[in-house]
């Protein structure tokens, strides 16, 4: 009888001064976040955005940028859980969104997928059109970035945010939709962040579409405790891997890792509100 065989424990990258870390949940990891960010800062992360998608985990990423200068955060309700956007949520997410620290309105988006998966355990679409659209009028009213979470839901997304107010920054997290959506995403001038998926040997068009993406336009993220880069693909994903991410999309873009790490941060800053 063979033995199942182990995943690797995962490693950290060389370290690579510089790095930030646009989208993360260190609330969802299992780890304490100080433990979290000082490994991430080992491997020469410097900044990081945590992120709730919910009330609950919006308090914590809000606590955990309070507590280190390190760390912002970017508060929402997630798209399948848009039904607990009722009067109470709306008010706190509007005093969480006038925190300084809080630097983004998300992750908030269309995810289709589970509505053909497990119809029973997300919210429907229009509800979910309705959560965006009164996130969009948000990130507007308070002038900070809007995150954008996408499953599946490209058509849909496209044609909300279109004829919707335009928020100071759109960051489409995790962005792993077609070449042809990341081209139209672009000329709009929105930003997009490439997690551990576009380390996948498989995804050669996330790794085009990270070719594509101007300077001033391109994020990594590690979308933590998912989204686990190659050759860990599988394991628990944290902070400290993002080095991984940043070297397959540095060769994707032909560049040095140290230059990309300097162009994403300068992003981030301004992305974020943080250059000002």
């Amino acid at each position: 009888m063979s033995k199942k065989k182990s995943r690797p424990t995962p490693v950290a990258a060389e370290p690579i001064p510089g790095l930030v870390d646009a989208h993360t949940h260190l609330a969802s990891t299992g780890k304490a976040v100080s433990e979290l960010v000082e490994r991430a800062v080992t491997a020469g992360v410097e900044r990081l955005c945590t992120v709730g998608d919910g009330l609950r985990e919006a308090e914590l990423a809000l606590q955990a940028a309070r507590d280190d200068e390190r760390v912002f955060a970017a508060c929402a309700i997630h798209p399948t859980r848009a039904g607990e956007l009722d009067g109470a949520a709306r008010a706190r997410l509007r005093e969480m969104a006038a925190d300084e620290r809080c630097v983004a309105i998300g992750e908030t988006g269309i995810d289709t997928y589970w509505l053909t998966h497990a119809p029973d355990s997300t919210a429907p679409l229009d509800v979910q059109e309705e959560a965006l659209r009164w996130h969009i009028d948000l990130a507007v009213e308070c002038g900070k970035a809007l995150m954008i979470h996408n499953r599946e839901g490209d058509e849909e997304l496209m044609r909300i945010l279109a004829d919707s107010p335009p928020p100071r920054e759109v960051m489409l997290h995790c962005f792993s939709s077609p070449v042809e959506v990341a081209r139209e995403a672009i000329e709009r001038g929105y930003v997009l962040s490439f997690a551990g998926n576009v380390t996948f040997k498989r995804n050669d068009a996330l790794r085009e579409a990270a070719a594509l993406a101007p300077v001033g336009q391109l994020l990594i993220e590690t979308d933590a405790p998912y989204m686990t880069p190659e050759p860990y693909r599988g394991a628990r994903n944290e902070p400290a891997l993002i080095g991984h991410t940043a070297l397959a999309v540095a060769q994707a873009r032909g560049m040095r890792v140290a230059d990309l790490a300097v162009e994403v941060s300068e992003t981030f800053d301004r992305v974020f509100g943080l250059d000002r």
